[in-house]
């Protein structure tokens, strides 16, 4: 055997020396690499699958709305004031749930014209859909006739006394001799309440002829309305009702549904009812497919008739039946012929002005609605400045609903 220099090198009768084993891992560094990556993305996908945050945590307005404690009061006396029975089984479509009391719900809110969202955050709603009284009802408002409230469980609802209503009382003033021998636009501006700077813009930077329409919604959706009405501005009530993509599309707490019964509706309209007061009527917020559906919607146009108020339809669904309802109730009516700002760019918003202006020559009225997005309250405000230069007035809803009724 051939022996190599590092054997000869040895003393005799000991042992070679033994070479030093190296110790490799399993792995190189690029594959190390790779594992933390890999760990990284799985975990950011469960993140991504797990979170239940629908919104993705766009920022987002939360704005806080007590809702009533349950007490022993009695309902209004006006025949739909039983307590809410629940829902039935056979129904196919559930309302909403309401939070348990203690517990809050939220409620996110989206502008369909600017895409804003609005979170509500909703507390013991438990018992509004129970019937149960509120403890704490919405104060009474500055320069609110008393006789014409009445006591319901949520709060001071409207109603007829001596002969006087509330679509009259709270009309704003206007010249309608005037108005009847011209023609008329009138101008509502929608889903008012729901962020105080947009609201307070629309109140102090539009004409006081522009009437003005809140959701029962916000914070304190009662004090914004007496402002508007302290700046001389004639308001009116919007009424959360369902549209066709409900629940997708979720108008809001308390929004009246085609799957509850008439005396469930009605006791939720009575919540909306009481949430402010000085409003001449009430109008549609969403609700194409309960303003086209006929039995949920006669006894709410029944309901607001005998309570003195008007009825203001958007004009959003084609297939309402509420111009003929309101027909049989003989209450003054009204509808919405143009979308102002469906496209919210000054050219758009000009031209669907022109549009209204050319609508009231051909048939002596015409209404337009709006939202109270920044643009909108600019350019309506500028064309409002020369619209009786051309031989235009400009009135309140109530006017032109009551020279439409007459025409």
């Amino acid at each position: 055997m051939t022996e190599t220099a590092d054997d000869l090198s040895a003393p005799l009768g000991q042992d070679k020396p033994r070479r030093k084993r190296r110790l490799r891992l399993p792995f190189t560094a690029m594959q190390a690499l790779a594992m933390l990556l890999g760990l990284f993305l799985v975990a950011f996908a469960g993140f991504a699958i797990f979170n239940k945050d629908p919104l993705g945590g766009e920022p987002m307005t939360r704005i806080a709305i007590r809702e009533p404690r349950a007490t022993d009061e009695k309902p209004a006396a006006s025949g739909h004031g039983q307590d809410s029975k629940q829902e039935s089984k056979h129904e196919t479509r559930e309302a909403p749930k309401q939070a348990a009391p203690g517990e809050q719900r939220t409620v996110t809110m989206i502008d369909g014209s600017t895409g804003a969202r609005h979170d509500v955050v909703i507390g013991a709603g438990e018992a509004a859909d129970k019937g149960e009284a509120a403890s704490a009802p919405p104060p009474v408002m500055a320069g609110i006739d008393p006789k014409l409230l009445e006591k319901s469980r949520y709060g001071m609802i409207p109603v007829v006394a001596d002969g006087s209503k509330p679509f009259n009382v709270y009309a704003a003033d206007a010249d309608r001799a005037k108005a009847a021998k011209m023609p008329v636009v009138a101008i509502v501006i929608g889903g008012l309440g729901v962020g105080a700077a947009k609201t307070t813009d629309a109140i102090m930077k539009l004409p006081a002829a522009v009437t003005l329409a809140f959701t029962p919604y916000g914070s304190d959706p009662g004090k914004l309305a007496e402002r508007a009405r302290a700046q001389r501005h004639e308001i009116f009530l919007q009424i959360p009702m369902e549209p066709y993509d409900f629940p997708d599309n979720d108008p809001g707490p308390q929004t009246l549904l085609t799957s509850l019964s008439a005396d469930q509706n009605m006791d939720r309209l009575y919540w909306h009812l009481s949430r402010m007061q000085g409003y001449a009527g009430i109008t549609n917020f969403m609700g194409a497919r309960f303003v086209a559906t006929d039995a949920a919607m006669q006894p709410i146009i029944r309901e607001a008739a005998k309570r003195g108020l008007g009825f203001f339809d958007d004009g959003s669904s084609p297939r309402s039946i509420a111009p003929q309802a309101a027909a049989s109730q003989a209450m003054p009516f009204g509808k919405g012929d143009i979308a102002i700002d469906v496209v919210p760019t000054p050219a758009e918003i000009d031209r669907a002005l022109n549009k209204l202006e050319s609508a009231a020559r051909e048939r002596g009225t015409a209404i337009g609605t709006a939202s109270a997005l920044p643009v909108s309250i600019e350019r309506i405000g500028a064309w409002t400045k020369t619209l009786g230069d051309r031989g235009i007035l400009l009135v309140p809803l109530t006017t032109a609903m009551l020279k439409s009724k007459s025409s």
